[in-house]
């Protein structure tokens, strides 16, 4: 099942990104490597970040996104996480 997150950015926020993105982006590029990463990026008026993956459970998704750095360290102070269900663009799951 897809799940999107939704981080809102705290008010030290923006000055947090830039230390804390590194890690931040191993983190998604682990899940990607993994297959369960569908897109990650964030708002271009620099309110926060978007992020869909693949979960079995919302308690999944919960608990990769508590483990993020930019949870951890504050840079969002705010975290949305709801379940999805993506019609298009149609994408062939295989066989």
């Amino acid at each position: 099942m897809k799940f999107v997150i939704i981080g809102t950015d705290g008010p030290e926020g923006r000055a947090k990104r830039k230390k804390l993105r590194p890690a931040h982006l191993e983190r998604l590029k682990r899940l990607e490597s993994e297959g369960k990463l569908v897109l990650a990026g964030p708002f271009a008026d620099q309110s926060g970040s978007l992020i869909i993956i693949e979960a079995d459970s919302i308690e999944e998704a919960r608990a990769f996104i508590q483990k993020d750095p930019y949870v951890e360290q504050g840079v969002f102070e705010k975290v949305e996480i709801r379940p999805f269900t993506l019609v298009l663009p149609e994408r062939d799951e295989g066989p």
